[in-house]
């Protein structure tokens, strides 16, 4: 005579569907924390013109992160709007702040505040401005902008002849550009060449902020998908496996 005992995958089970709940609970936190505060910190913007070019080509789209326009400091590419100019969104890049001598060129090279500045994001063997820039003290609180395609970009050195020396005020700063989402040119190089001068600015949490939403997708497609494939391979092996016991 013999006996059966029945050994269930029922432990086994139930701690998987509590971490599987436990992982889509937490996935679903990081990613829809991820695109709330992406929304709060950033904002898209779709550039018309190749006056920043090569970095930024007419077309692209790309995250400006939304900072006060007196955090900005040189290197920085920034959106901002001038009446003058146009009163339109606008992208350059800051070559100068207030207190700053600059002017161009030297040795084919933009000197700010005595010292020439390397700029490796102009394309290559373009000179760093077409016609001299005459030395311009920049007023306090406000910026010299300069797109890096300079043979075409209408920057500062387009409106030297208006007050303030074609400057614009830190209020007009909308965002700091940090990245190239479309097409996927990734975050901006850092602009080492203006060090000499000072600290550069530090990057927005634009990458953490990519990481929540890729990680909790994950974590969300991951752990839903447990139930499914814990129930098929139960299926497969059976739910209950029966063991032979007792005396032969």
């Amino acid at each position: 005579m013999s006996v059966t005992t029945t050994r269930s995958a029922e432990g086994r089970g139930g701690l998987g569907s509590k971490l599987s709940g436990l992982a889509v609970a937490l996935g679903c936190v990081l990613f829809l924390g991820g695109f709330v505060w992406g929304a709060i910190l950033y904002r898209p913007y779709t550039v018309p013109t190749d006056s920043m070019s090569p970095t930024i080509v007419a077309g692209d789209r790309v995250l400006g992160q939304r900072i006060d326009g007196g955090d900005i400091v040189r290197g920085d590419v920034v959106v901002f709007r001038q009446a003058s100019w146009g009163d339109m969104p606008l992208v350059k890049r800051v070559v100068a702040v207030g207190g700053d001598t600059v002017s161009c060129c030297t040795d084919g090279k933009l000197v700010v505040n005595g010292k020439q500045i390397q700029e490796p994001y102009l394309r290559k063997g373009q000179l760093a401005e077409l016609t001299d820039i005459p030395s311009i003290t920049v007023p306090e609180g406000r910026l010299f902008l300069l797109g890096d395609e300079r043979t075409g970009s209408l920057d500062s050195t387009a409106h030297l002849t208006e007050a303030f020396s074609g400057t614009v005020p830190r209020s007009g700063v909308e965002a700091r550009v940090d990245a190239v989402v479309w097409p996927m040119k990734g975050m901006l190089a850092r602009p080492t060449g203006f060090e000499t001068l000072g600290a550069l600015s530090t990057q927005g949490p634009l990458r953490l902020v990519t990481v929540a939403i890729v990680v909790g997708g994950v974590l969300v497609l991951g752990g839903g998908a447990y139930g499914p494939v814990a129930a098929r391979v139960a299926k497969r092996r059976g739910v209950a496996v029966a063991e032979p016991a007792g005396a032969r």
